[in-house]
């Protein structure tokens, strides 16, 4: 059987944090936000290996401050990211070689949990690939991009996209090679974005959790905290 692998990407800026730390690193109820999404997979019976993708200035802290020092053995490699979020994505996939499912998250998301982690294997497993995610609470409008409301759609059809977005290895690995050559004018936001562009596949969508936020600004600490805190309690 071939291993599956999590790529965790740990290499954004945060500008929105507003702080000269970036966000995965900040601290969390004393651990950095990064530490707590990597625990979830190394923790995880069917992740073999981790791939942690991230500034090449922040490899030596985060094998000396993250991966020694919280017994993080799972994390076989650290590699440098790229200018964009893809870029760094394609990095974690040529490092991660042969494999069987692909596990790609957000380091800033410190909430995943096993049962995502299970339901987003079964369907990767069924279907070859699949995004975490939760229908939206509210009622979403789309703008004509001068502020005016045109159109509202569905609330029962829209969904607010998660990580983590799991896939055949082999799948995923050729719709970014092909990104890569294209001539980079697609703006991609996700991996699933990838592959339906590149190779025209569908992806299925798999329940993940409200409590799987991404962090990204100073708001998004206090209710992480909170979580934490509740779950301590």
């Amino acid at each position: 059987m071939m291993k599956n692998v999590g790529i965790v990407l740990a290499a954004g800026r945060g500008k929105r944090m507003h702080t000269t730390v970036q966000k995965q690193y900040l601290l969390l109820c004393g651990k950095p936000v990064l530490y707590y999404s990597l625990k979830v997979f190394q923790d995880c019976p069917f992740i073999d290996e981790l791939i942690l993708v991230t500034g090449k200035d922040e490899i030596d802290y985060c094998q000396e401050e993250i991966v020694r020092k919280f017994n993080l053995d799972k994390v076989k490699k650290i590699v440098p990211g790229g200018k964009e979020r893809y870029h760094s994505v394609y990095e974690g996939l040529k490092a991660a070689g042969e494999c069987g499912l692909v596990f790609i998250h957000d380091g800033a998301r410190p909430f995943v949990d096993q049962g995502i982690l299970e339901r987003t294997r079964n369907a990767a497993e069924a279907f070859r690939a699949c995004v975490a995610g939760m229908p939206v609470k509210d009622t979403i409008k789309l703008s004509d991009g001068s502020g005016t409301a045109v159109e509202t759609p569905r609330r029962d059809l829209v969904w607010m996209v998660q990580t983590p977005q799991v896939f055949d290895c082999a799948l995923i690995r050729e719709a970014y090679r092909k990104l890569m050559e294209s001539d980079g004018t697609l703006a991609v936001t996700d991996d699933a974005m990838v592959l339906e562009t590149m190779e025209g596949k569908k992806v299925h969508l798999v329940e993940g959790s409200y409590r799987n936020i991404k962090i990204t600004t100073p708001e998004d600490l206090l209710v992480g905290e909170a979580f934490l805190k509740a779950e301590n309690a």
